[in-house]
């Protein structure tokens, strides 16, 4: 159960900080794509050493995949990641409603200016070259474990920052399904991207690293 609950705190604080900094700190581009990629460092650190620190169904796939763990800590994983993001969320909520600020504005993954096809291949794409990092920092044979939380939230700071006018920058299904289920509307009607696409992302990066080598 530790593992569970690290997850859970560690995708609560990734959603919370993230969302808030959008909705409630009124960040910019820099800023956003900052707070995510701290608030994902400052959990590898936190809550790494206990679960290996997924805060992302879309990693515990790939992780799955490449055999870093089994099939039911991945679903426990995946649930718990899920019950942190809403949690955050509904934190978030109450918080924007103690403001008198518009409810249904929560920090959600949306695409009003593109396609939903390109909406899709942005965020399959975002998510194989996160997950690319991800798999070839942690790897046993050529990464770097003192380092990997750090290079991990520069490089989710960066691509949200690329993409936030494009997709919002999810990268991760949970962080997109915490938002919408509470701001409801377009967001939630295409929630269906932002779980399938980050997770196409992820199987493709799975089996390309290990033509990098990534696993043993």
């Amino acid at each position: 159960m530790r593992k569970y609950l690290a997850e859970f705190l560690g995708t609560f604080m990734l959603v919370f900080l993230g969302t808030a900094t959008v909705v409630i700190a009124k960040g910019d581009v820099l800023a956003i794509g900052l707070a995510f990629g701290l608030a994902i460092t400052v959990s590898a650190y936190a809550f790494g050493g206990i679960s290996g620190g997924h805060f992302n169904p879309a990693v515990t796939t790939a992780m799955l995949i490449n055999r870093r763990i089994d099939v039911a800590d991945a679903i426990g994983y995946v649930i718990a990641q899920i019950v942190g993001a809403i949690v955050a969320s509904a934190a978030v909520r109450s918080f924007v409603s103690a403001l008198g600020l518009a409810t249904n504005s929560l920090g959600q993954t949306d695409f009003p200016k593109i396609g939903a096809g390109m909406a899709f291949f942005v965020e399959a794409l975002i998510t194989f070259l996160f997950l690319m990092v991800i798999l070839n920092v942690t790897s046993k044979d050529h990464g770097n474990g003192d380092f990997a939380g750090l290079v991990i939230g520069i490089t989710l700071a960066f691509l949200i920052i690329v993409t936030l006018n494009l997709t919002g920058g999810s990268l991760n299904p949970a962080r997109s399904i915490g938002p919408a289920i509470f701001a409801g509307g377009s967001a939630l009607s295409h929630l269906w991207v932002y779980i399938v696409a980050p997770e196409v992302g992820a199987i493709l990066a799975a089996f390309c690293a290990r033509v990098l080598g990534s696993e043993e």
